[in-house]
């Protein structure tokens, strides 16, 4: 069975936005997801060194509630989970895959995902929010912050696609 086509991005826009929407009216916050990463963080510390992470400054404040993935964020990344492999199993776009250049080979592919993901989850966590956290729901709330965090995260994707792209072709 062939695959659907993509939404069309204006009824993909209006779509996350009528979600950002719902999600402030529902819940009181905005989308966000590297939250999630850093509660589960100090709930895998939690069951492997206790101590550590209570007496962590950073991480002992998301024990002090009980258990950190008892979050409204931990059921919004669950459900976007959910949600995105529903969508591709019902397009017919799921397909297990590395996607990479021609000049890349499989394993220095992956450690570059790798390094990536590990280089944005620190920004996340130093901006004290991701791209949806700050820049949608920001942005959707008017905040100067929201704003000046998607343009430096667009400049600095532009720059940086610039140094990589040989590795792509």
């Amino acid at each position: 069975m062939s695959p659907r086509a993509f939404w069309s991005p204006l009824w993909a826009g209006i779509g996350l936005g009528v979600a950002l929407f719902l999600t402030f009216v529902l819940t009181g916050h905005g989308l966000g997801a590297s939250g999630f990463f850093t509660r589960l963080t100090a709930d895998l510390g939690q069951w492997i060194a206790p101590e550590l992470t209570s007496n962590n400054r950073y991480l002992g404040d998301y024990l002090s509630n009980g258990s950190p993935l008892q979050s409204w964020i931990t059921w919004e990344v669950v459900g976007a989970f959910v949600g995105a492999l529903v969508g591709a199993l019902s397009s017919h776009r799921f397909r297990p895959q590395i996607e990479r250049g021609a000049s890349s080979g499989r394993s220095s592919r992956i450690l570059m995902a790798l390094l990536g993901g590990i280089l944005t989850g620190l920004g996340a966590r130093l901006a004290r929010g991701c791209t949806s956290g700050l820049g949608l729901s920001g942005g959707a709330a008017l905040a100067v912050g929201g704003f000046v965090f998607l343009l430096c995260f667009f400049a600095a994707g532009f720059a940086f696609s610039l140094i990589v792209r040989r590795y792509w072709q």
